[in-house]
């Protein structure tokens, strides 16, 4: 590695690390609940699919007093599980992606469980949710990062538009490869936190439009920020 390339790196990381602690200091160290239900946790996933927190909520809710059992949401016509999920939008796709992943679970399986996937390296667990249909590396990582705190790294719309403000991700990368980089650059032990307060930052402060670049104490640190243009 050439010498420009290893203080490229160690400036990288150095900024990282800064807007790491930062987020902590502001947001505090998010607490990791406790998922025993891993189904649950997939079908909640898929649900917030192109969609936003509170009609995936809505969803899920309504999914639960629909179906008392995953039993009878794989034996239930596709239409009701749209019915009942519909407010989450694309209801028939992602009513036939669920009893896809149920009916092929309780087949290999023998029963709604995937806790075999505690038993796999992270590389393992991402190829076989991948293998599900709908379910890609942005969902595959969320199942195990929140799931079976396996230190893989979501990029949701939140996390991608605020570290590419933030220069920790190249301006016209793809989610997929902002996926790659973040992953590698974060620490294993930060990676639940940084995600989790990287979505509270985009939702409070570094928002779509009209970000609160006044109040954001990451603007000395962003390449976006307004205050460094006026």
């Amino acid at each position: 590695m050439e010498r420009e390339d290893i203080e490229y790196r160690q400036e990288y990381q150095k900024k990282l690390e800064e807007i790491i602690e930062r987020l902590k200091n502001h947001y505090g160290k998010p607490d990791r609940p406790e998922i025993d239900d891993k189904i649950r946790l997939v079908i909640k996933t898929i649900l917030s699919q192109n969609t936003n927190d509170k009609n995936r909520d809505k969803a899920m809710y309504r999914f639960d007093r629909r179906f008392s059992s995953y039993k009878k949401a794989l034996e239930a016509d596709k239409e009701e599980i749209v019915e009942a999920i519909k407010v989450a939008g694309l209801g028939p796709t992602k009513a036939e992606r669920i009893k896809k992943f149920l009916r092929r679970v309780k087949k290999e399986r023998g029963e709604f469980s995937i806790d075999h996937i505690q038993d796999m390296s992270k590389e393992e667990g991402v190829e076989y949710l991948k293998s599900f249909p709908g379910i890609g590396p942005k969902t595959a990582a969320v199942i195990l990062n929140f799931g079976f705190e396996v230190p893989a790294f979501p990029v949701d719309t939140h996390v991608y538009r605020v570290t590419k403000r933030l220069g920790l991700i190249p301006e016209n990368v793809s989610r997929k490869k902002a996926q790659e980089i973040l992953e590698r650059e974060v620490p294993d032990s930060r990676k639940y936190e940084f995600h989790k307060n990287l979505i509270k930052h985009g939702r409070e402060i570094c928002t779509a439009k009209n970000p609160n670049c006044q109040e954001d104490f990451l603007c000395d640190l962003c390449d976006y920020c307004s205050c460094k243009k006026g």
